[in-house]
C-alpha cells in the first residue's frame, strides 16, 4: 500500500497538475491604467512581422519591441494620437489596421470593390458572348411532331370542361 502510494505521489510530481505549474499572468507594467492603454493602442496597430495579428495578440519579437516602446511613450505622458503618430511616421500607414483613407490608400479601400465589379463585367461579357455563339439544336420532323403532339394533349387536358345547358 504504501509502495503504490508512493509510486503514485512520483508520477503526479513528474507529469504536475496543470494549476500547480501555472502562474497569474503578470503586467510588465506596475500600473495597470498604463497597462490597459496599452492593450487598447496596440490592439488598433498592425504587428509587422504577423501583418494579420495586432500587435497585442502578436508574439514576435519585434511586436513585444514595439509594446515596450509604447508603454515607454505612455509613460512618457504622451497621448494616443502622439503613439500613434510617431509609429506611422517610423512604418507607415501599413502599421494601422484602419488606415486613413487617402490617396496613397484608395487602392486598399477601394481595390476589392473594384476586383468585383470587373470579376461581374468579365462573367457577363462571358456568358453574353457564349450565349451569342451557341447554336440553337435543330429539331427533327419526327421531334417536331412529337412536340406538337404532347402540346396538344396537355392542351386538350387543361381546358376547362365545357357547361351545356
Amino acid at each position: 500500500m504504501k509502495r503504490l502510494l508512493l509510486s503514485m505521489l512520483a508520477v503526479a510530481s513528474l507529469l504536475g497538475a496543470p494549476g500547480a505549474q501555472a502562474g497569474d499572468a503578470r503586467p510588465m507594467a506596475e500600473d495597470p491604467q498604463v497597462e490597459a492603454r496599452l492593450i487598447s493602442i496596440s490592439e488598433e496597430l498592425r504587428c509587422l512581422v504577423c501583418q494579420n495579428e495586432s500587435l497585442a495578440a502578436s508574439r514576435a519579437e519585434l511586436a513585444q519591441d514595439l509594446r515596450r516602446e509604447v508603454r515607454s511613450q505612455i509613460q512618457a505622458g504622451k497621448t494616443d494620437a502622439e503613439i500613434r503618430d510617431y509609429l506611422v511616421s517610423r512604418y507607415g500607414d501599413f502599421v494601422l489596421y484602419r488606415p486613413p483613407v487617402k490617396p496613397t490608400t484608395w487602392l486598399l479601400w477601394f481595390g476589392p470593390f473594384l476586383l468585383l465589379a470587373a470579376a461581374v463585367f468579365g462573367l457577363i461579357r462571358f456568358l453574353r458572348q457564349r450565349a451569342a455563339q451557341a447554336p440553337a439544336p435543330a429539331l427533327s420532323a419526327a421531334d417536331k411532331a412529337a412536340a406538337q403532339a404532347l402540346l396538344a394533349e396537355a392542351a386538350s387536358s387543361d381546358s376547362p370542361p365545357k357547361n351545356t345547358p
